[in-house]
């Protein structure tokens, strides 16, 4: 009979007779580990991206289809149509209902999704790689031969008003809304949701025609990650997707303006206990040189959990569970975001505490242990993200949409090694100084007002 183990704890593991176990250093990771990509534009015009990750016998798909509106300015009747859009696309086919689209799929262990936003349609999908074939083949006839039942199209209108209803209620969203309308104005880019009427008065022809005119593969991508050879894989989507053609191209968002340093604005919200702090000014885009350098300044404010700005909220003062800032990217540029949720007692409280580490950002720029740290998670949270065929697919999709392709993401590791502590210190100067911001603050104007227009800066 073996001896019985003696558990011990993780301090007594870390220790020897002569005392603690020293660490080694972590060493520097310099390109991250990604399979190639191969890649095709289709006689359709179709782009085709697609990478072999073996390690489960799984493949995941991104469809992405630029899909703005006609208008130059905010248009709610089409945001109202392309949302009903993504909603009813899976609902039935020239041939298919939706009942028989789920058993095909769940057939090959498969699903389809649909998603939209101002700038893109995205139907994305999941499933056995041996059962790609059929994936492709459901979503060619989705993308070609899309009935959008009346029956199906008049519920789905019906559940959508009531959701959007719903989502409207909620401060979050208020404090989105108008955070988007603060930063972009009438642009498109600005609405994110339609408004219950405008969805309510939308027709099955209307979300019909919206399909002819911009369901297209010119200017669309589709991302092909999993346990496949990629040049199999580029001809299962040449077969599958043939007849998928049209004369236009999708058309792409056009770039927003950047939102630009002014006062805060006071959106009151009756009776709410609680405030959302929304600061924003302008990014840097992930192609831009000093890209590296901006995302480690913004880990060191508020990009993660050891951060100055959630320290100072969070862990020393107690004024919320939450606070994060990070780069929103857009067509032609990016924004910065500052947000946290507060108590109404202590709204004028956070301000002059975001306001106060903002500034230190540029009086005490980081240290090289902090922007250590950063970089740690920074190069961290990157494998971890790409770790997955899922997550691979995701980045890959959005990187391509951007101008960008895989060796982006291999080098990543090695820009921000490159890092000086004065390139970080140039990033905070020339992005974090509180004069450069503007934004919304949500909450009950008759509570919180008095002491947030004593701060100065509240329009």
């Amino acid at each position: 009979m073996s001896a019985p183990t003696t558990h011990r704890s993780a301090e007594e593991i870390g220790r020897t007779a002569q005392g603690p176990r020293p660490l080694p250093p972590l060493g520097a990771t310099r390109e991250v580990p990604l399979p190639e990509v191969v890649t095709e534009t289709l006689p359709s015009g179709l782009r085709v991206l697609a990478v072999r990750r073996p390690g489960v016998p799984m493949v995941e798909t991104r469809l992405r289809i630029p899909f703005a509106g006609p208008n130059p300015t905010a248009d709610p009747a089409f945001a109202a149509r392309a949302e009903l859009l993504s909603s009813t696309l899976l609902t039935g086919t020239a041939i298919r209902d939706r009942v028989a689209i789920d058993d095909e799929l769940a057939a090959v262990g498969a699903d389809l999704g649909v998603a939209v936003d101002p700038e893109r349609l995205l139907v994305h999908g999941s499933g056995l790689a041996a059962g790609m074939p059929t994936l492709l083949e459901v979503l060619a006839e989705v993308l070609t031969t899309a009935s959008y039942p009346d029956q199906e199209l008049l519920r789905e209108r019906e559940r959508l008003v009531e959701r959007i209803s719903v989502a409207r209620s909620q401060p979050r969203t208020v404090a989105r809304e108008a955070l988007q309308r603060k930063r972009f104005g009438d642009h498109p880019i600005a609405l994110e949701m339609p408004t219950g009427e405008a969805v309510a008065a939308v027709t099955p022809e209307e979300v019909r025609a919206t399909h002819a005119a911009g369901v297209v593969p010119r200017g669309s991508t589709l991302v092909i990650v999993g346990d496949v050879d990629p040049d199999a894989a580029i001809a299962a989507v040449g077969k599958a997707l043939g007849e998928w053609a049209a004369d236009g191209t999708a058309r792409s968002l056009s770039a927003p303006p950047l939102p630009g340093a002014g006062p805060l604005e006071l959106v009151h919200r009756p009776g709410s206990v609680q405030s959302q702090l929304r600061l924003t000014g302008p990014g840097l885009s992930r192609d831009a040189e000093g890209y590296a350098a901006f995302q480690l300044a913004n880990l060191v404010f508020g990009g993660y959990f050891s951060s100055r700005w959630m320290e100072n909220v969070r862990e020393d003062k107690g004024y919320t569970y939450g606070a994060h800032s990070g780069a929103e990217f857009v067509p032609g540029g990016a924004v910065l975001g500052v947000e946290t949720d507060v108590a109404s007692d202590v709204t004028a409280a956070a301000l002059l505490e975001t306001r106060y580490e903002l500034g230190r950002m540029v009086a005490v720029p980081p240290t090289a242990e902090e922007i250590d740290a950063a970089r740690r998670y920074a190069i961290g949270s990157l494998l971890i993200s790409l770790d997955s065929q899922g997550g691979l697919a995701s980045t890959l999709a959005a990187l391509d949409a951007a101008g960008l392709g895989v060796d982006w993401l291999r080098e990543r590791p090695v820009r921000l090694e490159a890092v000086t502590p004065e390139q970080v210190a140039e990033a905070a100067l020339a992005y974090f100084a509180p004069e450069r911001f503007t934004g919304v603050i949500v909450g009950d104007a008759d509570t919180i007002g008095s002491r947030l227009r004593a701060l100065g800066g509240i329009a």
